[in-house]
């Protein structure tokens, strides 16, 4: 059966993580996304979590002392907007989850808004490291969704390909407006420098290429 945005994104998350990553859950709400990344960064890896909302973060605690996944994952009572806050200045990222729209069975005029999620965004990408991922998953029935819908379609659409690769995954005959997946995956940074050498009185050029 097709995965859903939510299990794609999943997905996508395991086929790159490793126990040693530092990884970002911009919207914690009801700590799935939370716990999911400190199982897979565990023991050695770290992971820091956001939300704006007390329960959110009473929830997410929760569950994590439940699993035992508290020495690895940081709470943040904070938009994710504030992320550079959190972050060391060279602080490599692997990977970070939004789940854009309301938190369920809230307050659903607390919403996620372009603004912000650009903000986090943008300190994501500058944070992270090659083959590393920014999974999306925009819910956009509500008011004020359709709006950052907008906001991030346009926004991965003119990423330089040269630097990442970006893919939008929906359903397009489902009703109730399905949330729609956007995957940002940051390229293999290749450098070359250029050396010389004397060999038997010939200048010899080549070039050494260095994958970062």
């Amino acid at each position: 059966m097709i995965e859903n945005a939510l299990q794609f994104s999943h997905t996508l998350l395991a086929e790159v993580l490793t126990d040693h990553d530092h990884v970002v859950d911009a919207t914690m709400g009801n700590g799935n996304d939370t716990v999911f990344l400190a199982n897979k960064v565990q023991p050695h890896g770290k992971v820091y979590a956001f939300d704006v909302q007390k329960q959110a973060l009473d929830k997410t605690k929760q569950r994590l002392l439940e699993d035992g996944l508290t020495e690895q994952t940081k709470i943040i009572f904070d938009g994710h907007e504030n992320l550079k806050n959190y972050l060391a200045e060279n602080e490599p990222i692997k990977a970070g989850i939004f789940n854009l729209g309301y938190l369920p069975k809230s307050d659903k005029q607390l919403i996620t808004t372009p603004t912000t999620t650009k903000q986090a965004l943008e300190t994501l990408l500058n944070h992270l490291v090659s083959k590393g991922r920014i999974l999306l998953v925009s819910y956009y029935g509500h008011a004020g969704g359709k709006e950052e819908l907008t906001m991030l379609d346009n926004y991965c659409q003119k990423l330089p390909q040269e630097q990442y690769n970006v893919l939008r995954y929906q359903f397009i005959n489902q009703k109730n407006r399905p949330p729609i997946l956007f995957c940002i995956e940051k390229n293999v940074t290749i450098i070359f420098l250029k050396s010389s050498s004397f060999y038997n009185g010939s200048i010899l050029l080549f070039l050494k290429s260095i994958i970062l």
